[in-house]
Protein backbone atom coordinates (compact mmCIF):
# COMPACT_ATOMS: atom_id res chain seq x y z
CA UNK A 1 0.00 0.00 0.00
CA UNK A 2 2.69 2.74 0.70
CA UNK A 3 4.18 1.74 -2.84
CA UNK A 4 0.95 2.87 -4.49
CA UNK A 5 0.79 5.87 -2.37
CA UNK A 6 4.02 6.92 -3.38
CA UNK A 7 3.83 6.06 -6.76
CA UNK A 8 0.34 8.75 -7.01
CA UNK A 9 2.35 11.28 -5.60
CA UNK A 10 5.23 10.83 -7.84
CA UNK A 11 2.81 10.69 -10.83
CA UNK A 12 0.88 13.37 -9.53
CA UNK A 13 4.29 15.75 -9.12
CA UNK A 14 5.03 14.44 -12.64
CA UNK A 15 1.87 16.03 -13.84
CA UNK A 16 2.43 19.34 -12.20
CA UNK A 17 5.84 19.75 -13.33
CA UNK A 18 4.85 19.23 -17.30
CA UNK A 19 2.01 21.07 -17.07
CA UNK A 20 3.96 23.92 -15.19
CA UNK A 21 6.70 24.32 -17.34
CA UNK A 22 4.44 24.13 -20.90
CA UNK A 23 5.06 27.03 -22.93
CA UNK A 24 2.73 29.72 -23.60
CA UNK A 25 2.48 29.14 -27.67
CA UNK A 26 2.33 25.41 -27.15
CA UNK A 27 -1.11 25.95 -24.78
CA UNK A 28 -1.99 28.68 -27.03
CA UNK A 29 -2.34 26.39 -29.86
CA UNK A 30 -3.97 23.65 -27.75
CA UNK A 31 -6.80 25.75 -26.52
CA UNK A 32 -7.35 27.50 -30.36
CA UNK A 33 -7.16 23.52 -31.90
CA UNK A 34 -10.06 22.75 -29.33
CA UNK A 35 -12.29 26.17 -30.06
CA UNK A 36 -11.61 25.37 -33.35
CA UNK A 37 -12.71 21.77 -33.22
CA UNK A 38 -16.07 23.14 -31.13
CA UNK A 39 -16.98 25.21 -34.33
CA UNK A 40 -16.06 28.37 -32.65
CA UNK A 41 -15.10 31.58 -35.12
CA UNK A 42 -14.17 35.21 -34.71
CA UNK A 43 -12.17 34.89 -31.38
CA UNK A 44 -8.80 35.82 -30.61
CA UNK A 45 -6.13 34.10 -27.79
CA UNK A 46 -3.68 36.77 -26.55
CA UNK A 47 -0.41 35.71 -24.31
CA UNK A 48 -0.27 38.81 -21.71
CA UNK A 49 1.81 38.80 -18.34
CA UNK A 50 0.16 37.62 -15.43
CA UNK A 51 -2.13 40.53 -13.52
CA UNK A 52 -1.91 42.50 -16.97
CA UNK A 53 -5.21 44.21 -17.91
CA UNK A 54 -6.19 42.39 -20.77
CA UNK A 55 -9.91 42.84 -21.22
CA UNK A 56 -11.17 39.10 -21.71
CA UNK A 57 -11.50 35.66 -20.31
CA UNK A 58 -8.68 34.50 -18.96
CA UNK A 59 -8.48 30.26 -20.28
CA UNK A 60 -5.09 29.17 -19.52
CA UNK A 61 -2.08 29.82 -17.79
CA UNK A 62 1.76 29.15 -18.77
CA UNK A 63 5.19 29.83 -18.17
CA UNK A 64 4.88 28.67 -14.39
CA UNK A 65 2.53 30.94 -13.80
CA UNK A 66 3.79 34.08 -15.25
CA UNK A 67 1.55 34.51 -17.92
CA UNK A 68 -1.94 34.12 -19.19
CA UNK A 69 -3.61 33.43 -22.11
CA UNK A 70 -6.98 35.51 -22.55
CA UNK A 71 -9.68 34.69 -25.05
CA UNK A 72 -11.27 37.96 -26.28
CA UNK A 73 -14.62 37.31 -28.63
Amino acid sequence: MKKFILAVGLLSLAGTAFAEGKSCEELKAEIAAKLDAKGVSGYSLEIVDKGAAAGGKIVGKCEKGTKAIVYKK
